[in-house]
């Protein structure tokens, strides 16, 4: 019953992704997040991957990948270290740190090399989550959350 509930929210959650209104779409994207499950992540995915997307539900879409924490987004996340603006990026390298997987450090340090401000915060951040300290010592760090 449980599931067959939850598939209910998500067909509902799919619809509401589909409106033209963005701010509808982004709205969803977080209650995708929160609901969670296969379709949820795979449904994420495709709108971190849709450079045709509004760069606020793609960031959002990065940040719910994080909360998921599915190693499947993380070829995902890496590619969206590219992304335009600013929210994607930074949520992707969040999400990164989040998940845990040893396949983004390479893309983690590149983007703290080339980035700036909390977009490259939040990659030394994540490799810290990751365990990669000694690869941060050329970067002023960001002091740690206490």
């Amino acid at each position: 019953m449980a599931d067959s509930q939850n598939d209910s929210k998500v067909r509902t959650i799919l619809s509401e992704l589909r409106d033209v209104n963005k701010d509808r779409r982004r709205t969803a994207v977080m209650k995708l997040g929160m609901v969670g499950g296969d379709q949820a992540i795979r449904t994420l995915i495709s709108i971190v991957d849709n450079s045709q997307e509004d760069l606020i539900v793609r960031g959002r879409a990065a940040l719910m990948l994080g909360k998921l924490k599915d190693d499947r987004a993380v070829p995902h996340l890496i590619r969206a270290l590219d992304a335009p603006g600013f929210l994607t990026p930074y949520n992707a390298a969040q999400a990164l740190g989040k998940i845990g997987d040893p396949r983004a450090v390479d893309a983690l340090l590149d983007f703290a090399d080339s980035s700036r401000d909390k977009t490259r915060d939040a990659a030394v951040l994540a490799l810290r989550q990751l365990g990669h300290e000694s690869e941060l010592e050329t970067f002023a760090l960001p002091q740690p959350p206490i």
